[in-house]
């Protein structure tokens, strides 16, 4: 009989107790076979301090501090002190289903690093918010993202850690997932998709979040960009580009499954315009404060 490898889980942490806990507990119910399964939260220098976080974990999972400043580095930092064989990465505000790790590393198998699904969770799904409606439709196509793009977000991405040690930790200011997948990419490793490992993340529920997240998503993207031939020029073409796209994505809203009533549908499309069109102001302030520095 196969014995399954040793698996470490690695959940970068910042000011946000509530959310590891659920994290946690959904990490300890995991049904992997075996059960030979290590923990290991990288706390980013919270404001709660160390005590506070040692106390939440309660012996759930292993405790790491450390101090450089970003989940790429909380990452890196994790991984030095794993023992698996197996690395599997999450989201301290992510809920991995019990059989995350079974299926994570069961496509394994087939692959040399593995993302998998993302499911968007709401807490009321007859009443959403607009962030919300956006959400349901758009984030987190993580079998789009692998299959299509070649990459996966580290809420949900499996590797060995003899390839992670090749291929080298996440890099800080970039867009780590993207940047990371295409260094591997460029190694000769293959990336699956594995569709029966899911992990449940929270939608962003006011415009405020939801801004939040694009706000770092745009300036992660625009230092990648910026760090490649042409990349300046293809920023701008993709900026003024935005607002445009969200009149291509129309039909999409219009017909989508996940988004139960007219209503919805017409609060996702708000969100989606409005986005679209900030983001497309805020990506040209970045490459003007970036040209003038």
């Amino acid at each position: 009989m196969k014995i399954a490898p040793q698996v470490s889980v690695v959940v970068p942490h910042y000011h946000d107790l509530a959310s590891l806990d659920l994290c946690l507990r959904a990490l300890t119910q995991q049904v992997y076979p075996g059960g030979d399964v290590e923990i290991i939260v990288a706390d980013n220098g919270s404001p709660e301090g160390e005590a506070a976080v040692r106390e939440l974990i309660a012996g759930r999972a292993r405790l790491v501090v450390v101090r450089e400043r970003g989940a790429g580095p909380a990452r890196n930092g994790a991984v030095v002190e794993t023992r698996g064989e197996i690395l599997a990465f999450t989201d301290c505000d992510c809920r991995p289903e019990a059989d995350w790790l079974s299926e994570g590393v069961r496509a394994l198998e087939a692959f040399d690093f593995v993302g998998g699904k993302m499911r968007v969770l709401v807490n009321d799904p007859e009443h959403l918010s607009p962030a919300e409606a956006f959400e349901t439709e758009f984030a987190f196509d993580n079998e789009a993202y692998v299959k299509r793009k070649g990459f996966s977000v580290t809420a949900n991405l499996f590797c060995t850690r003899a390839m992670f040690d090749k291929v080298g930790g996440f890099r800080v200011g970039v867009s780590e997932d993207t940047e990371w997948c295409e260094r591997a990419r460029g190694m000769g490793y293959r990336i699956g998709y594995a569709p029966g490992a899911i992990v449940g993340h929270p939608a962003r529920r006011t415009w405020d979040e939801l801004r939040a997240k694009w706000r770092r998503l745009n300036v992660e993207s625009f230092h990648l960009f910026a760090s490649r031939p042409g990349g300046r020029l293809r920023w701008l073409l993709k900026s003024c580009a935005l607002p445009i796209s969200a009149f291509m994505h129309t039909p999409r809203v219009l017909v989508s499954g996940k988004l139960t009533s007219f209503s919805q549908k017409l609060a996702a499309l708000s969100a989606l315009y409005r986005l679209r069109v900030w983001r497309c102001i805020d990506a040209l302030r970045l490459l003007r404060i970036e040209g003038a520095s």
